[in-house]
């Protein structure tokens, strides 16, 4: 049997992330229904998902009973600066697709990436659409983290 690894979503942005987790932290004091927070956030509930997601895949927030619990970490991410926050993403990108496989690539351009993704049936970034997600969250996590840079049309990861 396979592991599922998480995937980050297309949809999830870093802007995302730190408007849920200061509206969870300031408006709920960390914790409240996942319903009530979406309503708060005044979010479909189609966008909210992604990033509740993403939150609790990188150990931000945790899930459970319908509620969403900002985690030590996630309330590390909150209150750091800048700085901090980009070494707490870039830590915790290594374990969620695509950067798990970024990282066992080293140095890649988008298309080998998409087909190491595919060979381990990986099919999250498989669609018309897919080329351009996995470029959105490149940069989006990756570059934006430090995780990767990117020089010309060719990604390098930055981590060991």
């Amino acid at each position: 049997m396979q592991t599922q690894v998480p995937i980050l979503s297309p949809s999830a942005r870093v802007a995302d992330l730190l408007g849920l987790l200061t509206v969870l932290y300031n408006s709920f004091e960390g914790k409240t229904d996942i319903y009530l927070l979406e309503k708060e956030l005044e979010v479909d509930i189609d966008d909210f998902m992604p990033i509740v997601y993403a939150a609790n895949t990188l150990g931000f927030v945790t899930i459970g009973d319908g509620d969403i619990i900002i985690t030590d970490k996630g309330i590390e991410f909150l209150k750091g600066n800048i700085r901090k926050r980009k070494e707490l993403l870039r830590e915790s990108l290594h374990k969620i697709e695509p950067f798990a496989t970024a990282k066992e690539l080293g140095k890649f351009k988008i298309e080998e990436l998409l087909r190491k993704l595919e060979e381990k049936g990986i099919t999250a970034y498989s669609g018309p659409t897919g080329y351009h997600d996995l470029q959105v969250i490149l940069a989006e996590w990756g570059v934006y983290s430090g995780f990767l840079k990117l020089i010309d049309d060719e990604y390098e990861v930055t981590i060991s």
